[in-house]
């Protein structure tokens, strides 16, 4: 039973919300971890009481989950469970009262503008997997996109002479997004060599087309690719990936004098609060502003 009740949640996450593969994979890991909880407790979904998911919080916190996955747990299984009380499955919801842990807020890694240069210089190079590999940076650095947008870009990606691409984000939402000619140049070049990655098909719709089951590039394969650019480049590996390297996009266009709101729609971020994790940046740049600027700054 509590099988079919998960597939349930997981068809209305698809329905009213369009959710993506990667979310419902998500969530189908965390609840059926809880599943697991509640099974060795003899309780199903239906039976399972507020003391029972609190205790399996708990059970993640002495696993040594740290307070960020606890966190996401708790919002899957309280999701899940204001669903069983919406669809009058339960008439009640065990988990409406559970506290979540304390997360704080972490700034987010960046590399600094020299180290990224660092990066696009490793990357010159005339055969084809440099020149993919030199757009794929460009690309990700120019336009701050998530991984899984950047690697599932459609083909063609640019119309002539346009220079915003379409990328469709999460929730199925397409936002336009502005490309750099450093990044067009680049991806000009790659496009010269892409059909030796189409294998039979030709025609492929990716970008980036690779023999993997999605059709693609994958995240990982591109992962490792940063990996072993960072060793070549001279920048610790373990502080490069794609993730960073779009905290990198958004931290330096704020610094250079970029707004939030206008981040915020780049990165295709749903709420501004999301955006704000760079606020540390935009802290330093108005500092320098009052000290280089400010008439009394230099007054003795």
């Amino acid at each position: 039973m509590s099988a079919l009740l998960l597939e349930n949640f997981l068809e209305m996450l698809i329905a009213e919300r369009n959710a993506a593969a990667n979310t419902l994979a998500a969530y189908r890991r965390d609840l059926e971890d809880l599943i697991g909880f509640l099974s060795r407790q003899r309780l199903g979904f239906k039976d399972a009481t507020q003391p029972s998911i609190s205790a399996y919080i708990r059970g993640l916190a002495d696993a040594g989950f740290s307070n960020a996955t606890q966190a996401r747990r708790l919002s899957a299984v309280k999701q899940f469970f204001a669903f069983l009380l919406s669809e009058n499955i339960r008439n009640d919801d065990p988990a409406m009262n559970v506290d979540p842990p304390k997360t704080g807020r972490k700034l987010p890694k960046y590399l600094s503008e020299d180290e990224v240069d660092s990066l696009l210089t490793a990357t010159e190079g005339d055969d084809p997997d440099a020149l993919r590999l030199k757009s794929l940076l460009h690309l990700l650095y120019a336009t701050g996109l998530r991984v899984s947008e950047l690697v599932s870009l459609p083909f063609p990606p640019l119309r002539d002479n346009d220079n915003f691409i379409i990328v469709r984000g999460k929730g199925d939402k397409e936002r336009l997004v502005p490309v750099n000619e450093a990044a067009k140049a680049a991806l000009a070049d790659y496009l010269d060599v892409r059909l030796k990655y189409c294998q039979k098909d030709a025609h492929s719709k990716w970008l980036y087309p690779s023999r993997s089951k999605e059709g693609h590039l994958t995240r990982q394969r591109f992962g490792q690719m940063l990996k072993v650019l960072a060793i070549e480049s001279g920048v610790t590996p373990s502080r490069v990936s794609p993730h960073v390297l779009r905290h990198a996009f958004a931290s330096h266009l704020l610094a250079n004098g970029a707004d939030l709101r206008s981040l915020q729609k780049m990165l295709g971020h749903a709420d501004i609060s999301t955006t704000q994790i760079y606020t540390h940046v935009l802290a330093e740049r108005l500092v320098g502003l009052v000290q280089n600027h400010h008439p009394l700054a230099n007054a003795k």
